[in-house]
């Protein structure tokens, strides 16, 4: 009896693990990008002039604060803006002291040399090959995150 039983019950096992395998995958919380991925991807990018970067990668490091996000490599700096909304649309200088915060954690190596209501600049690297990281409020509720290197 203990035997048919342990026998059922792997194959009710087996079969519940065959139907996950075989389910499409399905979106779960932990899959939304990283903003930490995004900004060392998109400070890892800065030597070459961020040929390497599409407009979509530096979308990430806005998700947190707004979903319009807009992103672009101009003149060897890449930039995003985006709306405050959402659950943390409060001021948008609370929503940039969210953005410093993540940028600090996610790159313990920046030096964080501007901390201002409406602008926080970070740089990575020896003088004359900086990497610069300026966050900033730019109209209304909007913000602007602008990465340039050398």
């Amino acid at each position: 009896m203990k035997s048919t039983l342990r026998g059922l019950m792997f194959v009710a096992a087996s079969a519940s693990l065959a139907a996950c395998l075989s389910t499409p995958a399905i979106a779960l919380a932990d899959d939304t990008p990283n903003p930490c991925d995004a900004l060392k991807r998109i400070v890892a990018a800065a030597p070459d002039g961020f040929t390497s970067l599409r407009p979509d990668d530096g979308k990430a490091v806005a998700r947190p604060y707004g979903h319009d996000a807009h992103c672009a490599v101009k003149a060897g700096a890449y930039s995003c803006t985006w709306t405050n909304e959402g659950a943390n649309a409060g001021s948008a200088a609370d929503a940039l002291q969210g953005v410093a915060a993540d940028i600090a954690a996610c790159l313990p190596d920046a030096t964080h040399d501007q901390n201002s209501p409406g602008r926080q600049h970070f740089y990575i690297g020896a003088r004359g090959q900086r990497t610069q990281i300026t966050a900033m409020t730019s109209g209304a509720g909007k913000l602007t995150l602008a990465v340039s290197g050398k």
